[in-house]
């Protein structure tokens, strides 16, 4: 069995109980999955077939949609998402699941059961930042003014994230919306896939800005610290707009690529 090929029946018998999920809200969760990773592949934020999405379907957060490993981004279906128990990796699971993808997501979704869905990334720019002493992204704009005081830094970099480097990472989000990981890339939470990918394409639209106006040389316009809080307010006031973004989204893909959905 390939994983582009597994189907909810196999899943299921593999021993989890349905009763914990709604079946239509499922569909419609692998939809939006699949949607937002041809997405990120037609931004160019993929890397290869690496990099994970997962997303919460269970009332206690433990059980969750994710990508399998070896499908690159702009050919996954809503039927190719597996659905995984972050308390066990299931035998007949574990050989299509990329293991730094396990690690990683299960690690969060254990620990950190508020964050529903989790997009993790080592897009250009933003992995750029993530390279430099203080990967910081200061309010140069009013786009970089979205993540003003709101993302987790992490500089303990020990790996590629497996082991006790995903239940370290899984320690550090707190109440944050983000993660920037040092030397590594960035993931983002939110609670829906709307809401998670719509911060991970504007954080790395922010990280576009500033970095390119780090490269002119010309010295920055930093906004000041009200501001900078007043913008991040006014962002997180703007209701709607993930959604607004998520359906046209699918807009698009339903007339052009009408084969995620399935």
């Amino acid at each position: 069995m390939t994983a582009s090929n597994i189907k909810q029946s196999d899943i299921n018998e593999a021993g989890f109980d349905e009763s914990v999920i709604d079946g239509a809200g499922i569909d419609e969760a692998r939809r939006d999955l699949a949607a937002i990773f041809r997405w990120t592949a037609r931004e160019g934020m993929h890397e290869g077939i690496s990099n994970h999405f997962s997303y919460a379907v269970s009332d206690d957060g433990q059980m969750f949609l994710m990508n399998p490993y070896g499908i690159h981004f702009s050919k996954l279906k809503a039927s190719d998402m597996l659905l995984v128990d972050a308390r066990k990796l299931d035998d007949s699971v574990r050989p299509h699941i990329d293991a730094t993808a396990w690690a990683i997501h299960g690690a969060m979704h254990r620990n950190n059961p508020q964050a529903r869905c989790i997009v993790h990334l080592h897009s250009h720019y933003a992995t750029a930042l993530s390279a430099v002493k203080s990967p910081v992204l200061p309010a140069v704009d009013q786009t970089t003014a979205r993540f003003h005081n709101r993302v987790a830094i992490d500089g303990g970099f020990d790996g590629m994230g497996l082991g006790d480097e995903a239940e370290r990472l899984s320690t550090l989000l707190g109440n944050k919306m983000m993660m920037m990981m040092g030397n590594h890339g960035f993931m983002t939470v939110g609670d829906s896939p709307a809401v998670a990918f719509d911060l991970a394409y504007h954080y790395e639209r922010g990280c576009r800005t500033y970095m390119t106006a780090l490269a002119s040389g010309l010295e920055l316009s930093v906004l000041d610290e009200g501001v900078a809080e007043k913008t991040a307010q006014q962002w997180e006031n703007y209701e709607g707009g993930p959604l607004k973004h998520m359906q046209a989204i699918r807009d698009i893909l339903d007339e052009e690529e009408p084969d995620y959905r399935h």
